[in-house]
């Protein structure tokens, strides 16, 4: 499905471009197609092979021994190492793997595999957000093809609603908190990782999710008057107006306490509202819930 430049290869792979072409010359590790014009061209699998290989290499083992390993030797080799307690770099480069590949059976593996050792948060932070990261800079860089970062990021956001879904449902006795992205912001990853930590905390959860009209958020908290509302600025709204959301949040929801994250609300200046609350970590949320 893809081709890729010496030099695409490199920042998808981490390893630069000078010594991939020595992996080529002196051990035929990849076997690259040329333009007419002596430009190299990586195929899907040329990319998974460089990787792996990497991966390999980057545990200490020699170049000119991977170059002898069958693919399923390789394959076995990284399964081993990924069964070792420092391998999160590892289970990073296997996510790359799987959207390259759109290979659903694969991420879900990946993604059972991490839960069953670090457990469903510390696997979103330290290993989903990561790899979102890795690919949110590759996808800008034009890298990643569209297809295939929408592809895992669905994968994704199917398990953190799972993950949501699967806890129990608090008692209508319990704290309430809504959740919610002001209209025009659509970046849901962290609502919904948010989402999961109240749940787990025992808070009674309204997800209204993407894009809510302040009016129709007004008139949620008006009927069921929850003690926290939760939400994330990423891209909306912009640093012009984060000051007189901030405010006008603070005003109409005066008896709640508002719980909020996301790049466009730390990098704008204002007076924060007693009832207000910024978090710079998703791991901060819990300790504001039990402290409120």
């Amino acid at each position: 499905m893809g081709q890729y430049s010496i030099k695409e290869l490199e920042k998808l792979s981490g390893i630069k471009a000078h010594t991939i072409r020595i992996w080529e010359k002196r051990h035929h590790i990849v076997e690259p197609q040329r333009t007419g014009t002596n430009i190299r061209l990586y195929s899907d699998d040329d990319l998974k092979r460089i990787i792996n290989v990497a991966l390999l290499n980057n545990h200490g083992i020699r170049i000119s021994q991977i170059a002898r390993m069958t693919r399923e030797q390789i394959s076995n080799k990284i399964k081993e190492l990924s069964d070792q307690k420092s391998a999160n770099e590892i289970f990073i480069d296997q996510l790359v793997v799987a959207m390259v590949d759109m290979d659903e059976e694969k991420f879900n593996e990946i993604a059972t595999a991490l839960v069953k050792r670090y457990g469903f948060e510390r696997t979103i932070i330290e290993t989903i957000y990561p790899f979102l990261e890795k690919i949110g800079v590759l996808w800008q860089a034009g890298t990643v093809n569209p297809a295939q970062e929408h592809f895992i990021s669905n994968l994704i956001r199917q398990q953190l609603i799972t993950a949501g879904a699967s806890l129990p449902v608090p008692p209508k006795s319990a704290r309430k908190a809504i959740l919610f992205l002001p209209e025009g912001e659509f970046h849901e990853f962290g609502l919904l990782f948010f989402n999961y930590i109240a749940r787990s905390k025992g808070i009674y959860t309204y997800y209204l999710g993407q894009s809510v009209p302040f009016a129709d958020l007004k008139a949620v908290y008006e009927i069921h008057k929850p003690q926290f509302i939760i939400t994330s600025f990423v891209s909306t709204p912009s640093a012009t107006e984060v000051k007189s959301y901030v405010e006008k949040m603070s005003r109409e929801f005066a008896d709640a306490t508002i719980i909020a994250s996301g790049n466009n609300l730390r990098n704008t200046a204002f007076i924060v509202p007693r009832n207000f609350k910024v978090i710079y970590k998703s791991t901060e949320l819990a300790g504001v819930l039990e402290s409120a």
